[in-house]
């Protein structure tokens, strides 16, 4: 694929990239041409996670596509190991939905020597393409969005500082199930994969809840690798029994390495246990099962840096 478009960066991009041609480094002002600019992608970016911009060329089912990217990165020049962030949807027209950064959970991964990639998928912030249009197919819905992380993924794994033999996926939301759904799919270097608080609300939808536990037994038939699964018991979106319902449908039919499936019910958290992953009370929640899990796949998860 193409080189690199860098939106945003922070000078010492040169000296941090080392090994990356010249010519690789595109360096695309906030005044450039991308679908669906959006202000998040001018906030002031986290130096402290060497935070980055990026326009990464795609291929998906043939079409060239660019995701706009955030790269987080611990100091030097690895390999390290990957951990890959798939966002949720907000309520409204996906272009409009601001660029996602998960600042929370990348502090975390980067001060234990990860790279995180957090790529808007088609038709989101300032991502090329077009958000699938599934109906009330919500499993068609996760595969078709689960092609196109596959597709950033092929492409993040060939960065130069990437350890592309130790690779975590996680997901929020809608991210979440998109990261179980892209478990179906046979992804060199990827070890497990993260659900946090997953699925897709579909009010419009008669049957929807029913549509979603049936799309994780799916899921759960075809799935390839271990999981941790979080939910709470206060969430707005689909709350008790339903995460369980969901779990249950897939630890079902999940056979080998996909049966090494664990959920761990948060209880209540604040008003709403939704989005609990990505603040700091919730890190605490999640910190200790991830650190295990991630350990379990052999992959170390001590600080490297403060």
């Amino acid at each position: 694929m193409g080189s690199l478009k860098w939106r945003i960066a922070p000078g010492s991009l040169l000296r941090m990239f080392t090994g990356l041609p010249v010519t690789a480094l595109l360096l695309c002002v906030s005044g450039c041409s991308s679908p669906g600019n959006n202000a998040s992608s001018s906030l002031r970016l986290d130096r402290q996670l060497n935070e980055q911009i990026v326009m990464l060329p795609v291929q998906i089912e043939g079409r060239n596509v660019e995701l706009e990217t955030t790269l987080y990165k611990p100091p030097g020049n690895g390999p390290f190991p990957l951990l890959l962030m798939n966002h949720g949807k907000n309520p409204g027209h996906s272009r409009t939905q601001p660029r996602s950064r998960h600042l929370q959970i990348a502090s975390v991964f980067v001060h234990r020597g990860f790279v995180v990639a957090v790529p808007m998928r088609e038709g989101f912030a300032a991502s090329g393409g077009q958000y699938p249009k599934d109906g009330c197919d919500v499993r068609r819905h996760a595969l078709d969005e689960a092609d196109g992380v596959a597709a950033a993924l092929n492409e993040l794994a060939k960065l130069p500082y990437v350890d592309r033999s130790r690779i975590v996926i996680a997901g929020q939301s809608d991210g979440g199930l998109v990261t179980m759904a892209l478990s179906t799919h046979s992804l060199p270097g990827v070890l497990g994969v993260i659900n946090f608080s997953g699925g897709l609300r579909q009010p419009k939808c008669e049957g929807w809840q029913q549509n979603l536990v049936r799309t994780y037994g799916a899921i759960g038939k075809q799935a390839r690798y271990p999981s941790l699964w979080f939910y709470g018991d206060n969430d707005q979106l689909w709350p008790q029994p339903m995460p369980q319902q969901m779990f249950s449908a897939y630890t079902r039919e999940a056979t080998g390495a996909a049966s090494r499936a664990r959920m761990i019910d948060i209880g209540t958290f604040g008003q709403n246990s939704h989005d609990f992953a990505d603040s700091k009370a919730g890190v605490k929640l999640w910190y200790p099962q991830v650190k295990t899990f991630v350990q379990s796949l052999g992959v170390p998860f001590e600080p490297v840096s403060k």
